[in-house]
């Protein structure tokens, strides 16, 4: 029993170092993906289909992470992918706002 829980305890620090990791890849594609659609003045309806389809590799390393620290932390399959769907969500309307934000100001993100 306590060899169990302190495997459990070893293991709980991994799935959050990989999350702070795919996270920042995720977030870095989006601010890179964002700057250049700045940049070749597309509208924001285009910019709001174009980022769902984009940094698929990234989005996907994440939701993996975000899905794996959930179970890790008891949730079910189905709530911990929820979740992690609904973290994906939150960053595609972020940057879709920062997007209408830059464009309507004319300005871009800085470094």
């Amino acid at each position: 029993m306590l060899i169990a829980s302190i495997l459990l305890a070893a293991m709980a620090p991994a799935p959050a170092g990989n999350v702070d990791s795919t996270r920042a890849a995720f977030t870095k594609c989006l601010r890179d993906h964002l700057k250049k659609e700045l940049e070749g003045k597309v509208s924001e309806a285009e910019f709001e289909l174009s980022i769902k389809s984009t940094c698929e590799t990234e989005r996907a390393a994440f939701k993996v992470a975000v899905t794996a620290q959930n179970r890790a932390g008891g949730d079910s399959a189905a709530d911990a992918a929820e979740n992690a769907d609904m973290q994906v969500d939150d960053y595609h309307a972020n940057f879709t706002d920062k997007f209408k934000d830059y464009s309507s100001s004319g300005s871009l993100p800085g470094e």
